[in-house]
């Protein structure tokens, strides 16, 4: 539990970073009203976390503290977006289709919910 909780740390640190750093490049070189770096920041996390469960799916070398490290960890820190994209293609791959829809509409509408909700309680 400890080595995984480490594994996690380390790679979040490195995706957080990662993160400010990218999203910090395509920014300066693409001005404009439409947020181009995280929305590079969240298709490269999904990229990469597609191929990070291809790759442990595929090949026995590819450990469970890889796993970790670079999908929970590295992406977990880079874009939690990814995770959500993993798990939505996972309800469609087991056929839970209806879990798909409620889970992609309930994500998006009431993560913009609790935004709107909580600048609302700041601006009281």
């Amino acid at each position: 539990m400890r080595k995984y909780i480490l594994l996690v740390g380390i790679g979040g640190m490195a995706g957080s970073i990662a993160r400010y750093l990218t999203a910090t490049y395509v920014s300066r070189y693409f001005p404009s009203h439409f947020p181009y770096g995280t929305f590079a920041v969240n298709m490269i996390g999904c990229l990469v976390i597609g191929i990070v469960f291809g790759l442990s799916a595929r090949y026995n070398w590819f450990t469970d503290d890889w796993r970790v490290f670079l999908a929970t960890g590295f992406c977990g820190g880079y874009t939690t977006f990814s995770a959500f994209a993993i798990e939505n293609v996972q309800l469609l791959q087991h056929s839970h289709y209806i879990t798909f829809a409620v889970y992609s509409i309930a994500s998006f509408a009431l993560g913009l919910l609790a935004v709107f909700i909580g600048l609302s309680l700041v601006r009281m």
